[in-house]
């Protein structure tokens, strides 16, 4: 897919539309993890650095359109943006007509508070348009989303541009899955097949190795015949899962699955965790992790790998007892020479829990993004700047 990126063009003197992605947790009016607001640095440094005027514009939470409750409010926001460019960053509520010039920071107020932002309303579109020169898209994890503030004003904009960040997931993207290093192993795991599952099918048929893990892989080991106690699982998907599995060793590849387990009989933070074979698991047990053995087996399959794809924990690694198994995959990701790539937010977590964060190839920042493109679905906002350029 071929893009005009934000470093193929002058800025000098223009006005630019910048779409960052930084819907971070705010809570009683106080901002939580950064992580979104310092992955939009490097491409709004670009800009005043180049002497463009820039406006930034990004949504937080979901306000009801036309409302701008006092939870909605960017102003958090503006303040840590501020602290980390050391400045002060202005948020613009009413930004119709409003002109910026060479050298000056605002962000646009909660665009999701626009009505029409959700419908990718052509009017707001163009209003956004005419705020700028040059609109940039650096949120990837909008880009799934056809919104005004993602899709419509890349139609009208005098001109359209991927960011900094946003080119560096597509570019990590695509080197994980294009043209990857093999063997190219696949890390999906969640609570449900249901909500992954034609991202299981997809990689089928791309994958060398797809392990799966949590409720995930316990619909996978009921279609391999093995009881899994009260564990869970969604047994009206088991024929998908044996067609995933099908596929997969058609082409020459698997899917390995735990020969032990961790399991508890109670969901808490407090529930004993008991190792045992997963031919033990009793009826009223559930299964909260893989077992040590089948860590280890894990961590060989990725050790041997040239590309991995990441998305899930393999257990329910926020109870430190269920934490194992997630540990020595992600220690074997970091360790291993493949071209690693991570994303959603349940596997960014455990990267940052486990300390590995700085020897993972590339840190997705997209969450839906990042599975509809693992899936191989066209995203709305990257259609549109391929368009454009």
């Amino acid at each position: 897919m071929e893009f005009t990126k934000l470093t193929d063009l002058d800025l000098a003197g223009r006005r630019v539309l910048i779409r960052v992605d930084m819907n971070v947790p705010v809570k009683d009016g106080r901002l939580g993890d950064d992580t979104r607001i310092r992955a939009s640095l490097a491409t709004i440094e670009h800009c005043l650095a180049a002497g463009a005027g820039v406006i930034a514009m990004t949504h937080l939470g979901r306000p009801t359109e036309g409302q701008i409750n006092e939870e909605d409010k960017l102003a958090p926001v503006a303040e840590r943006l501020g602290e980390l460019l050391n400045r002060k960053v202005p948020v613009i509520q009413d930004w119709r007509g409003y002109r910026v010039e060479p050298g000056q920071l605002v962000l646009l107020e909660n665009v999701r508070c626009n009505p029409g932002e959700k419908k990718n309303s052509e009017e707001l579109g163009q209003a956004y348009a005419a705020l700028c020169d040059v609109f940039v898209n650096d949120a990837f994890g909008t880009a799934h989303r056809a919104e005004a503030s993602t899709h419509a004003v890349a139609r009208f904009a005098p001109a359209a541009a991927a960011g900094l960040l946003m080119a560096a997931e597509i570019e990590a993207l695509g080197r994980a899955l294009a043209q990857p290093a093999r063997p190219l192993v696949a890390v999906v795991a969640g609570s449900k097949v249901s909500t992954k599952l034609t991202i299981l099918e997809s990689l089928a048929d791309k994958v060398d190795q797809l392990i799966v893990g949590g409720g995930i892989a316990n619909t996978f080991l009921l279609a391999e015949g093995h009881a899994i106690g009260k564990s869970l699982a969604e047994p009206d998907l088991v024929e998908a899962a044996r067609q995933v599995m099908a596929k997969l060793r058609a082409r020459g590849g698997d899917v390995p699955l735990p020969t032990d387990v961790v399991v508890g009989k109670r969901f808490d933070a407090a529930e004993p965790a008991v190792v045992k074979p997963l031919a033990e698991v009793e009826a009223d047990e559930m299964i909260f992790d893989v077992g040590p053995q089948s860590a280890k087996a894990l961590a060989e399959v990725v050790a041997r790998a040239g590309t991995v794809v990441w998305n899930g924990p393999v257990g329910v690694f926020e109870f430190d007892q269920f934490g194992n198994g997630t540990k020595v995959l992600a220690e074997a990701i970091a360790a291993s020479s493949a071209f690693s790539i991570a994303g959603g937010g349940d596997t960014l977590a455990a990267v940052a829990k486990y300390g590995v964060t700085e020897r993972i190839s590339y840190i997705s920042t997209g969450g839906g993004a990042f599975l509809e493109f693992l899936e191989g679905r066209t995203l709305p906002a990257l259609e549109i700047l391929a368009e454009r350029a």
